[in-house]
């Protein structure tokens, strides 16, 4: 089931949201695609760093970083950049830009480290030494703020060949249920990363953008844009 908006008008141009899909594209163009395999080598996360287990190219305290700007493929970099692009402009609306900055690396790194304590306590050393990398793990703490934060909303979804608007709620809680379930089920073999998909990242981004939202709303931190009247719009763009 692909995303095709989430049916809901941006009050403000989602200026931190563009920049930061820009910068995963550039990255990608520039950076990745003339020498992908040592790019990846280089800029990757590496689990096994984290205990010494490892030498990496970078220290782990930078490559979380670095590792969140990195992709495998195209199909890895437009499936990411689709997600950002329609959970996250809303979310900065309600955060303000500066909070959603510092929440989506944030989220970023509470991936990385659940996704690396799993693997650290369930995995081999071998799936120690596989680089993780992508945006994932933080655009998953985007959409468990966004569940908080617009639970009603209706997800434009294409599903076959038909468009079918979805509640968030449905559509986010299947998708985390999706993550759960298949992460489970990568802790029984012995890579325990999912078959290359680092589905505890995920877990614990989603996990950690539900319990930040809350937190925001609790305290009236943040504002969310009025629900009575949503209207479809274009993925990037508030108009």
């Amino acid at each position: 089931m692909l995303p095709l908006s989430d049916g809901l008008r941006a009050r403000r141009f989602p200026l931190v949201n563009v920049s930061l899909i820009v910068a995963n594209f550039a990255v990608w163009i520039f950076y990745e695609l003339p020498h992908l395999n040592s790019a990846v080598f280089h800029a990757s996360f590496y689990p096994c760093a984290v205990d010494n287990a490892c030498k990496a190219p970078e220290p782990w305290g930078v490559a979380w970083i670095t590792s969140m700007f990195m992709h495998g493929s195209w199909d890895h970099i437009l499936g990411n950049m689709l997600f950002l692009a329609i959970f996250g402009k809303n979310v900065e609306d309600a955060f303000g830009r500066l909070r959603y900055l510092v929440f989506y690396f944030a989220g970023g790194f509470a991936a990385t480290m659940g996704q690396t304590a799993i693997t650290l306590l369930f995995g081999s050393a071998a799936s120690a030494q596989v680089p993780n990398l992508g945006a994932s793990g933080a655009i998953a703490a985007v959409m468990g703020a966004f569940i908080v934060l617009y639970p009603n909303a209706r997800i434009k979804t294409l599903v076959l060949v038909w468009v079918v608007p979805i509640s968030a709620y449905v559509y986010l809680g299947l998708w985390f249920l999706y993550q759960l379930v298949e992460g489970g089920l990568g802790l029984t073999s012995a890579a325990a990363n999912g078959g290359g998909v680092a589905f505890f990242a995920h877990v614990f981004g989603f996990v950690f953008g539900v319990i930040v939202a809350k937190a925001l709303l609790d305290r009236r931190a943040v504002t969310r844009n009025d629900l009575d009247q949503p209207s479809y719009s274009r993925a990037l763009l508030p108009f």
